[in-house]
């Protein structure tokens, strides 16, 4: 495989440079003095910003995008042999190399790297460490997975030898990558459509916890049914946070504000070590608190630094996001898209004031909403009204086996208020019609349901 001198910069092209992750790593090389080039489908605010900084973006995919001054081509998983830019980059014989791969390699470059990892949370809990290491001053370079305020987008480029990222586990992404901190928040059956089932899964965690650095850490969440099988036989220290006190780490004396916001007591080793207090909501977000405390305290920060981190940081875009008032109906926005997130982001949503909470769902791919029908059902139970939008494809064709019509007749044997309807427009409608008071509206899922409350709320 293509291997990247950090030392000596060359010219780069990203196939799909504008998707958040090749984004961000094309901003860390063109700070480190590459070429940089790409293409993508359309243009977006991501391409727009790449190009005021140096690069050269092309919209659209097309075989004369390659070109013999060229030295390395990046891809996601996402395009396949048959895309023109990597069938004319192969015939050329230029190297070719994954997006995960160039990440694993970007991070060997930073003695002190922490992957975080994890079915859930990862985002979130990327973010809070962001917080944690700008406020302590140490400088580190960044890539998370969502748009962050504090670092003015995806991605931050630091001078220190920090480098923070997250660690996915689709497609086996992770395993391109040797952090010397390995967080591992959870691990639950998701991404059906690559893993042949849950051990396959843990498997790959192991696997993922065995590549940490020579004297590295694992970090992990103590709670889990797999912890065991993710950590046996690793020779190095692993560290256990979770909300049980026989973990290294934990918390009590757990409460929640009006806002849903929580404050709790840590224990270390089931000792009292002080009082922290967070700006996001749910009990959800102390556990993946709870991992960044771990991890902060374990590279030497104070608590001080560590506590006020955490307060700064009132959460990113599409995690439970305020997006404004309909009238006197709050619309609030979040990313779940899987049954435990929904669950999760339910729960929370039931410790902020409301009267009717109303979730507006939209289903992320074929293979997940097959795998988990009851469970969708189950969890989305929860909000007093649901409404079913049509599942978002992304990267799979329609089988005509599942449609959100399923989850639909599943919840409606539950006793719950739900109904599909086919288009946002209709949504949109019903939701104005319907919701009132002071009523709590979610729209819930990660493909475009955003677009829904945004349409919703009041315009000044």
């Amino acid at each position: 495989m293509y291997q990247l001198d950090y030392n000596h910069p060359v010219h780069v092209h990203f196939i799909g440079i504008g998707g958040i992750s090749m984004s961000g790593l094309a901003e860390i090389l063109l700070d480190r003095g590459y070429t940089i080039s790409g293409s993508d489908m359309k243009r977006s605010e991501l391409t727009d910003h790449l190009e005021s900084i140096g690069a050269k973006i092309c919209i659209g995919q097309k075989a004369e995008n390659i070109n013999d001054d060229i030295d390395l081509v990046v891809y996601t998983a996402a395009i396949h042999e048959s895309n023109e830019e990597f069938a004319a980059a192969s015939s050329a014989g230029i190297p070719m190399i994954t997006r995960a791969a160039l990440l694993g390699q970007i991070m060997a470059n930073y003695p002190r790297s922490i992957g975080v990892a994890g079915t859930h949370g990862k985002t979130t809990t990327t973010s809070m460490l962001t917080h944690i290491l700008l406020q302590a001053g140490t400088d580190p370079t960044v890539s998370v997975g969502g748009m962050l305020d504090r670092i003015g987008g995806n991605i931050r480029v630091g001078a220190s030898d920090l480098f923070l990222t997250e660690a996915c586990e689709y497609t086996n992404s992770f395993l391109e990558f040797h952090p010397l901190y390995s967080i591992i928040l959870n691990v639950e059956e998701d991404h059906m459509d690559f893993f042949k089932d849950i051990d396959d899964i843990i498997h790959s965690f192991h696997q993922f916890a065995s590549q940490t650095g020579k004297n590295g850490k694992v970090i992990i969440n103590g709670d889990m049914a797999y912890t065991g099988e993710v950590t046996r036989d690793l020779d190095l220290p692993v560290i256990t946070f979770g909300l049980n006190p026989e973990n290294d780490f934990s918390a009590r004396d757990i409460t929640f504000d009006s806002m849903g916001n929580a404050s709790f007591t840590l224990l270390r080793s089931g000792r009292e070590a002080g009082s922290y207090s967070l700006a996001v909501k749910g009990l959800h977000n102390v556990v993946n608190a709870l991992a960044a405390i771990a991890c902060s305290l374990d590279i030497g920060l104070s608590e001080e630094e560590i506590r006020a981190g955490l307060l700064s940081f009132g959460g990113t875009h599409r995690r439970f996001e305020y997006k404004g008032q309909m009238g006197t109906v709050r619309i609030v926005d979040d990313y779940a898209h899987h049954p435990t997130e929904i669950r999760a982001t339910l729960t929370t949503a039931k410790e902020v004031d409301h009267k009717d909470l109303w979730v507006i769902f939209q289903p992320h791919t074929y293979t997940r909403t097959l795998a988990f029908l009851p469970d969708f059902a189950d969890a989305l139970s929860l909000a007093d009204h649901v409404v079913l939008a049509d599942i978002y494809a992304a990267r799979e064709p329609d089988p005509g086996t599942v449609s959100s019509r399923d989850i639909l007749n599943l919840l409606q044997k539950t006793g719950c208020d739900a109904c599909y309807l086919p288009s946002f427009k209709e949504i949109e409608d019903f939701i104005r019609t319907r919701a009132n008071g002071e009523d709590l509206v979610i729209t819930m899922g990660a493909g475009n349901v955003v677009e829904i409350g945004e349409a919703l709320v009041d315009r000044p």
